[in-house]
């Protein structure tokens, strides 16, 4: 199915993880968000630097388990609301949490959250890119527009 459920900790019962190498079955930030809340949890929200390093490791198994797991980003639950488009300095603090946290932990790669039209935020997983400024396209984070596919 492209999906692996993987454990939980105390604090949350679940983490589910799901990846689609068939680039038809991947899905737009209100899509991914309602499958989530479907199969009654919410797209993921960090809370610290130790909840990012579980995600990472788990995508790193994930990647290791000989599934062919190449480029492709991860929806998380942060995005900014609000019509039209965001250019001013504040515009890093209007994003939240799509399950109402209010974690301020970030993770944002070099130079994001670019903002304009660019309004869910996705984690990064592109290990066949060259690095860029912010080194590797790993794990961080980056605004997207809500509409590519992931």
């Amino acid at each position: 199915s492209g999906q692996k459920v993987c454990y939980g900790d105390p604090k949350r019962s679940c983490y589910k993880l799901a990846y689609f190498q068939d680039l038809s079955r991947r899905v737009g930030f209100q899509e991914a968000r309602q499958a989530c809340e479907i199969d009654g949890g919410a797209l993921l929200s960090l809370e610290s630097e130790a909840e990012q390093q579980l995600i990472e490791n788990m995508l790193q198994n994930l990647t290791k388990s000989g599934s062919g797991i190449s480029d492709g980003d991860f929806w998380i639950g942060l995005w900014r609301s609000g019509d039209g488009l965001a250019t001013s300095s504040a515009c890093p603090d209007l994003y939240q949490w799509a399950d109402g946290s209010i974690s301020p932990f970030r993770n944002w790669y070099t130079d994001e959250p670019s903002c304009g039209s660019e309004a869910c935020v996705v984690m990064y997983h592109q290990p066949t890119a060259n690095p860029g400024l912010g080194g590797p396209y790993l794990y961080q984070w980056n605004d997207d527009r809500c509409n590519m596919k992931h």
